[in-house]
């Protein structure tokens, strides 16, 4: 079954990253799933993203990831983001604020014609930090 980009990418935010749908995440990522988050390490296979997604979500409730625009071609994606939540627990060193918190991103995606075989992404981790209270680059 050949599916686009598109649909998989915005399936992977609609339904799994704003759900924490961990079985949605199973049909759409690859079982080879290479990942690069923003705020973590790089992981390969589908545990490590849904260990990264958890502990998202357990920092930030009601974590929600915005399509702002996205590009396709045959088997890649490109996408800018904007990500949001309320700050429930311990992030960067800053204990939970309950303040919601947002900041821009940017994603790359590679496809196969069935799933996401590889995820990029970079975050505005400074900003995110600075909202927080937390310790930033302009700080250093």
């Amino acid at each position: 079954m050949n599916v686009s980009p598109r649909e998989l990418v915005e399936r992977f935010y609609h339904e799994v990253w704003n759900h924490a749908d961990e079985a949605k995440a199973c049909q759409i990522l690859s079982p080879d799933f290479k990942f690069r988050g923003s705020l973590g390490p790089e992981s390969h296979g589908r545990d490590g993203f849904l260990s990264y997604m958890r502990a998202i979500h357990v920092a930030l409730a009601d974590f929600t990831c915005i399509i702002d625009d996205l590009i396709v071609s045959e088997n890649r994606a490109a996408a800018r983001m904007t990500f949001r939540g309320f700050h429930r627990a311990r992030s960067f060193g800053v204990e939970g604020t309950a303040r919601e918190v947002s900041w821009a991103g940017s994603a790359f995606y590679t496809t196969d014609g069935a799933q996401i075989i590889d995820l990029w992404v970079l975050g505005d981790v400074d900003g995110l930090k600075r909202q927080l209270g937390a310790q930033s680059l302009a700080a250093l």
